[in-house]
């Protein structure tokens, strides 16, 4: 009889074909909705008719669909606040929580201990949805894209994620950078960033997903719908059954030109609201458990 625990046994043919199974039903549970989304939206009038809704078997393709939504109209436009909004907000975001995170990993840093409590006490408590509104209607941000980012510019979790990571970095290799007379901003710079460069990646992508996909700031601040980012057409248009052939080119009956079905017109805003998130992903994905698991436990 074998002496070793249940974890270091040989796996069984049996425990393998399970786990295959499981696996893949749930890789299948996944892909397969983005799949009819990707079909849909580049099916032709007749295909979409001819399945009565959502495409799930191939049929005559066509790129009509994309090519309206890049043709100057309503979603470009959005396409362009949602990507400027995702850029500046990250940079900031990143920027501010990286200053914050030092300063807060410093024992004998100014006001170190009420500082933290401030931050941590946002877990606990929020302002709420009203006061936030006045706030940011007293500062004169309604209608502004300011409003989409500084109202979510920092992120609590975030920042203790990254002071942890910046703590258990060993204090004898930044006293020595002190010794040498740099400064904390050049000790900050040239040493603590370059060995934080996974935890940097995995809070960059947390922010940036959080503003490509955010929509309920806009919904409240933003009254003018040319300053829709993205997520507020694809709520607007897809989930309220908004129609969106009001706002392209008319039929072009010379050319040979018809408007591609409504329906694929909605997939393909999906598909363009999911598209940047799955193009990043993979490549920050091998930092997660090296920048947010090892810094949450050594915090």
């Amino acid at each position: 009889m074998s002496t070793r625990p249940v974890w270091q046994e040989r796996p069984t043919v049996f425990g393998l074909t399970l786990k295959t199974v499981v696996l893949t039903l749930i890789v299948l549970a996944m892909v397969y909705p983005l799949y009819v989304v990707v079909l849909t939206s580049l099916s032709t009038a007749a295909t979409v008719t001819e399945a009565g809704g959502l495409v799930t078997l191939p049929g005559e393709l066509s790129l009509d669909a994309y090519r309206e939504l890049f043709g100057g109209g309503v979603v470009t436009r959005a396409v362009l606040v949602s990507t400027g909004v995702t850029v500046v907000g990250t940079a900031l975001s990143l920027g501010l929580t990286i200053f914050a995170a030092y300063g807060l990993s410093r024992p004998g840093s100014v006001l170190h201990r009420p500082l933290l409590f401030l931050f941590l006490l946002t877990f606990l408590f929020t302002p709420g949805m009203i006061p936030s509104y006045l706030i940011v209607r007293e500062l004169g941000l309604i209608d502004s894209y300011w409003s989409l980012i500084l109202p979510t510019a920092v992120s609590a979790f975030n920042l203790v994620v990254m002071r942890a990571f910046f703590m258990s970095i060993p204090g004898e290799v930044l006293d020595s950078a002190r010794i040498d007379g740099a400064s904390d901003f050049r000790i900050l710079w040239r040493i603590v960033l370059p060995m934080s460069k996974g935890v940097t990646a995995v809070i960059g992508l947390f922010y940036a997903v959080g503003y490509w996909n955010a929509f309920f700031n806009a919904v409240l601040y933003i009254n003018d719908n040319s300053k829709w980012p993205l997520q507020l057409i694809l709520r607007q248009y897809v989930q309220q059954g908004m129609n969106l052939v009001p706002n392209q080119r008319a039929v072009d009956t010379a050319a040979g030109y018809a408007l591609p079905p409504n329906l694929a017109i909605k997939m393909a805003i999906i598909v363009v609201a999911l598209v940047p998130v799955l193009l990043i992903y993979p490549f920050v994905q091998r930092h997660f458990t090296k920048g947010v698991i090892i810094g949450a436990v050594k915090g």
